[in-house]
């Protein structure tokens, strides 16, 4: 608590340093102010990184978490430490997609498989979910495609929109940096299935465009212990399975026709996404 009242009284210096990324600026700041508000227990806290990660200060953040400078007196900041909001200096940066700083946060260690927890944040979610979420957020698509999928809608022309949508040059660092997550992710596949069980296309094509090659093969095509050399085949027969349920009505708990129909008709969507992505790339 002292450490976060003692940060608050210095945010409006440290502001103006980190919007230029100035170190030298940052080190003699952090000197003159023994490390006041910005250490603990000779440490620099997952509350510093986080704010100097918030402002993409790149030369800020190496030196952090080098710990080299001697004006550090020692310490440096663990990227895998959580901050009191319940999430870590990844996802925050996921959230800002700086694909710069994501870089350099995992080649200082730190981890694309540590999720959110807590009452102050949408628990469980890793930084390549954040990542995801947002893209979907990004006004082309909320501008250009329902949210909700009409059944009396062509599966494939919204199929097609979407990819174009995505496949815009606006949206490539959208794509780049969940590809990048991705690539750092355990049970990728999982994940996509998650998405695609859930109904969610609009994530499930992200996932699928920018995580591509990821999911064609390698230790990312892995789902309920089940493993395959490409991913894309694996996700088609899981669809096939979850599409013959719902044509039997196994499983649905007594589901109302409609969101029952609903279900049958995003199901039909997310193979046809599938299929569409396995081939064109």
């Amino acid at each position: 608590s002292w450490v976060r009242d003692a940060f608050l009284d210095i945010y409006a210096e440290l502001e103006p340093i980190l919007v230029k990324d100035s170190v030298r600026c940052f080190l003699r700041f952090f000197e003159n102010c023994e490390g006041r508000g910005m250490s603990s227990y000779l440490t620099i806290p997952a509350q510093t990184l986080t704010f100097i990660v918030s402002f993409n200060a790149l030369r800020c953040a190496k030196v952090v978490l080098e710990g080299m400078a001697p004006e550090l007196y020692g310490m440096h900041a663990n990227p895998n430490c959580i901050n009191k909001y319940g999430y870590f200096v990844l996802h925050e940066a996921a959230e800002r997609f700086s694909v710069d700083m994501i870089k350099l946060l995992l080649r200082h260690g730190a981890s694309a498989n540590v999720r959110t927890v807590g009452n102050d944040v949408i628990e469980n979610l890793l930084p390549l979910h954040v990542a995801v979420e947002n893209t979907c957020l990004h006004k082309y698509l909320e501008d250009n495609l329902e949210y909700n999928l009409s059944r009396s809608q062509n599966h494939l022309d919204y199929i097609y929109k979407l990819i174009h949508l995505l496949c815009l040059p606006e949206m490539k660092i959208f794509l780049d940096t969940t590809r990048l997550l991705a690539g750092k992710t355990n049970n990728l596949l999982q994940e996509l299935w998650n998405y695609i069980e859930d109904g969610k296309i609009i994530q499930s094509a992200v996932l699928l465009l920018a995580a591509q090659e990821q999911i064609r093969g390698g230790s990312s095509s892995k789902i309920n212990g089940s493993s395959k050399k490409n991913g894309f085949d694996l996700i088609s027969k899981c669809i096939m399975r979850l599409s013959f349920s719902l044509r039997w009505e196994k499983g649905s708990h007594g589901m109302v026709p409609e969101l029952l129909e609903e279900r049958k008709a995003l199901t039909d969507c997310a193979w046809l996404l599938v299929d569409v992505i396995s081939y064109a790339g």
